[in-house]
C-alpha cells in the first residue's frame, strides 16, 4: 500500500521533533512575534483605480497572520514536546541498557530502540547526532568539523559479513566522511574485520556496544580520538575498549601466532584476532 503523503503541518511537526527540543521553542517564540506583527498592522485601503487586487492581497495575508500566530507555533512547540519526549525516552532505554550486566538485553530491542541507543552513545560523547533513513546510513555524526556515518545492523546471534562494510565505505566515499562505525548486536566476520582495516571504519559489535554504554573502563577516550584506530592500526578492545598490543602466543596449537591483547591484560583478558 503507498504511503499516506504528509501535510506540510505533519513535515513541520516531523523535522521539528528531530532538532533540539529548544529549537523548537525558539521556533514558536519567532513564529509568533513575526505574524503577530502581521496581523496588528492595519491593512492600506488603496482607493486608486485598478489596485483593488492589492488591496484583496493585503486583507488575505493579514487574516492568514491572524490565524497563523497561534497555529504556527503550536505545530513548533508540538514538535519540541516530541523531541523532548524521545530525548527522555532515549535516555531512558540507555540507562535501562548500562545497568544490565548481560548484552543480551541489545537483542531484546526493537530495532528503532537499538539505533536510537546507539545515536544516544554517539551524543553523551559529544558528538551532533542526525537520524537518517536515506544514504544507505542509520546516523551521520558530526564533531570539530568533522562527518562520521554509522550504520546500524541489529542482527541477533548473526555474523556481519563484509558487505555491510564495503556498503559504508562506499557511501563515505561518496560523501567524503572522515570516517565511518559499523555498529551489531552481534558480531563481525574476519573478512568484514579484514576489509575494514586502512579504511577508517570502526567495527563495534555487541560485546563493544554493551561495554560503552555500561561505561567500562574509559571508552571516551575511544570517542574523543575515533580515527587513531586508523593511524596507529590498534584495535580497542571488546570487553572493555581499552587500547590493544599485539603479542605472541607461546604455549598451545597456537604457539609463535600473533593475536590482539587487552592493554589491561590479566585485569581484562580480552582478545582480537589479527
Amino acid at each position: 500500500m503507498a504511503r499516506r503523503k504528509q501535510s506540510l503541518f505533519e513535515e513541520v511537526i516531523a523535522i521539528t521533533s528531530k532538532l533540539p527540543w529548544w529549537a523548537g521553542i525558539v521556533f514558536a517564540i519567532a513564529a509568533y512575534l513575526w505574524l503577530h506583527g502581521m496581523a496588528t498592522s492595519e491593512v492600506t485601503a488603496v482607493a486608486q483605480p485598478g489596485k483593488r487586487g492589492e488591496l484583496v492581497s493585503q486583507a488575505l495575508f493579514h487574516t492568514l497572520a491572524t490565524i497563523g500566530q497561534y497555529l504556527l507555533p503550536a505545530v513548533f512547540l508540538l514538535g519540541a514536546a516530541m523531541s523532548a519526549y524521545r530525548r527522555f525516552k532515549r535516555g531512558a532505554l540507555h540507562g535501562q541498557v548500562a545497568a544490565s550486566s548481560h548484552r543480551g538485553v541489545l537483542n531484546s530491542m526493537s530495532w528503532r530502540q537499538f539505533e536510537a541507543l546507539v545515536g544516544e552513545a554517539f551524543r553523551r560523547r559529544g558528538y551532533s547526532v542526525t537520524e537518517t533513513a536515506d544514504g544507505g546510513v542509520d546516523l551521520v555524526l558530526k564533531k570539530e568539523g568533522e562527518t562520521f556515518l554509522v550504520l546500524c545492523k541489529q542482527w541477533r546471534a548473526t555474523q556481519l559479513g563484509m558487505n555491510i562494510v564495503r556498503e559504508l565505505y562506499g557511501v563515505m566515499t561518496a560523501r567524503d566522511a572522515t570516517g565511518g562505525f559499523v555498529v551489531t548486536s552481534g558480531v563481525f566476520t574476519d573478512e568484514a574485520c579484514a576489509f575494514a582495516r586502512g579504511k577508517n571504519i570502526e567495527l563495534m559489535d555487541g560485546k563493544a556496544l554493551h561495554a560503552l554504554v555500561r561505561g567500562v573502563s574509559v571508552p571516551v577516550k575511544f570517542f574523543r580520538d575515533p580515527l587513531s584506530i586508523m593511524t596507529t592500526g590498534a584495535p580497542f578492545c571488546p570487553e572493555c575498549q581499552s587500547r590493544m598490543v599485539m603479542r605472541k602466543a607461546r604455549h598451545g596449537a597456537n604457539a609463535v601466532k600473533k593475536f590482539w591483547c587487552c592493554s589491561r591484560y590479566p585485569d581484562c583478558r580480552g582478545k582480537r584476532r589479527v
